[in-house]
């Protein structure tokens, strides 16, 4: 909760969901569980600010920021999820996107770019649609039955919280459409070509709305009821809202947030540019139903603090995540040791489904401080590949790198960072940008008109620098090191590779 004036942060609460790993290479989550975690941190966070005596009737507005690319088929009459959601970073359909690959001339990967933004990638959610409707049968029977409805997290909640089967709305905002494939980022519609290709049926698809305005109202759960009638009136992916939240609203400014994975988006304003250098196209945000739509060029990297929980639940180096930051700080360095966590292939700028993990240059004096190390380093050469990309095809290099997310509260991360892009990192004093870029843009609804975007309203953030420490050609060293990491990580899988033993 924030104060619609000041922006500051007043109350907050947060809860870790589980992701589940049924095989190899698939992630899910449960929707009921997302929609409880909500639940869970609405009802916390109004207590909290009841304890520091704030009415909590004073919630104007509710804003939605959610994973983007995360699929979820539910059923309209019961209010019941079909299937998992199929989380954005899971490789599930990798033959799926083969399959489809071969329906396209020359199996080119980015023959609808210039409509979606994108490639042709197991990342996107027309690929996780079209298999859930290929394997799962409730779902192609929900279809058939006209009971389907088909969103990422921000329509089903935006749903469930505004009554769910009792005449919930079935919308999304036009930043979570455009990473579905299925929409044109230029007409701002869903695409029926696009549609008919992915063999997708439109009925179930909701309704495409801007980032701010009121989708509609809270139907309330609260032991105490005070969110009744409180409109939903920001929707926006989690990127985009970061990019809100850091005020990044002038052509050229880029922020990178620190997540499970890494995403760095940089304002190209009204203009949508396209990457030769591997970069995603994608829109920014559309301040309102009679705003102008803004568009980004985006970096994706599949694993960022994921590398970090790794370390901590699969390997068992340390017991939490913080200890990573306290490893590396010992060691001071990877020596001579790098680590490429392709653990979901390479996304930009290599989009390389066949890559996977690999850990080299390892000696008889590696421990697990150098690993740790190697790990954080992973992050930092990932977001210096795509700062490289971005630079190239915006033709003004960053002068500055603004960041947030939760991985940003590791130091030695941040001066690594700064020390491997050779410039300035910025980061705002409270990280939860996120979720500010979502408060924003709800406040500033029409209808609601409680929090002001115009440049000489917005507050100025009180930010900690992080200045390089390293001489350039000791960065470029590493970084060319680095580099040959990860060609020796590429064209690991292939999808021939025989069943050992296990049934598929």
């Amino acid at each position: 909760v924030f104060n619609a004036k000041t922006a500051e942060l007043l109350s907050h609460h947060q809860v870790e969901i589980q992701q589940k790993f049924p095989k190899e290479g698939w992630v899910e989550q449960d929707p009921k569980e997302i929609l409880k975690s909500v639940h869970e941190c609405v009802e916390r966070t109004c207590e909290k600010l009841q304890q520091l005596n704030i009415d909590i009737t004073n919630i104007k507005a509710i804003g939605v920021s959610n994973q983007r690319e995360t699929t979820v088929v539910w059923d309209k009459t019961t209010g019941e999820p079909l299937y998992n959601a199929i989380v954005w970073l899971d490789l599930r359909t990798q033959s799926t996107v083969e399959r489809l690959l071969k329906r396209i001339p020359g199996k080119n990967k980015a023959f609808f770019k210039f409509r979606t933004g994108l490639p042709l990638s197991t990342y996107f959610s027309a690929v996780k649609l079209r298999w859930l409707l290929d394997n799962v049968e409730e779902i192609r029977q929900a279809v058939d039955d006209g009971r389907a409805m088909f969103g990422t997290i921000d329509s089903w909640l935006i749903w469930s919280l505004t009554g769910g089967k009792n005449g919930g709305v079935h919308c999304t905002d036009v930043t979570n459409a455009s990473r579905t494939m299925l929409f044109n980022i230029h007409s701002l519609e869903w695409d029926p070509e696009l549609c008919q290709f992915f063999d997708i049926p439109m009925e179930i698809l909701p309704k495409v709305r801007s980032s701010s305005e009121i989708y509609g109202l809270m139907v309330c759960f609260l032991k105490s009821g005070a969110l009744t009638g409180v409109p939903i009136s920001g929707c926006l992916g989690d990127q985009s809202a970061a990019l809100v939240g850091q005020m990044c609203f002038q052509d050229g400014q880029a922020k990178n947030t620190y997540g499970t994975g890494c995403f760095l988006l940089c304002n190209t304003g009204q203009k949508s540019v396209f990457s030769e250098h591997g970069l995603l196209t994608t829109i920014a945000y559309k301040l309102g139903r009679d705003k102008p739509v803004c568009y980004a060029l985006e970096g994706s990297v599949a694993i960022a603090g994921a590398v970090v929980r790794w370390l901590r639940d699969n390997l068992g180096i340390v017991k939490t995540s913080q200890e990573v930051e306290k490893l590396a700080a010992e060691v001071g360095t990877s020596y001579g040791c790098y680590f490429v966590p392709a653990f979901s292939g390479l996304y930009a700028p290599y989009w390389e489904p066949s890559a996977r993990g690999i850990i080299c240059g390892l000696t008889q004096f590696t421990n697990k401080n150098h690993i740790a190390f190697a790990a954080l380093e992973a992050v930092c050469f990932q977001t210096r590949e795509i700062l490289d990309a971005i630079n190239k095809d915006c033709g003004i290099p960053l002068n500055q790198l603004q960041v947030d997310g939760g991985m940003t509260n590791n130091k030695v991360l941040m001066q690594l960072q700064s020390d491997i892009l050779c410039i300035p990192v910025v980061k705002p004093s409270m990280p939860e940008t996120t979720a500010l870029g979502a408060a924003m843009a709800a406040g500033a609804a029409e209808g609601v008109g409680i929090w002001s975007l115009n440049p000489g309203d917005l507050t100025a953030v009180t930010c900690e620098r992080f200045e390089p420490q390293i001489n350039p050609e000791e960065s470029e060293f590493r970084y060319a090191r680095w580099k040959k990491a990860v060609m020796k990580s590429m064209g690991w899988e292939t999808s021939e590779a025989p069943s050992n033993g296990k049934s598929e």
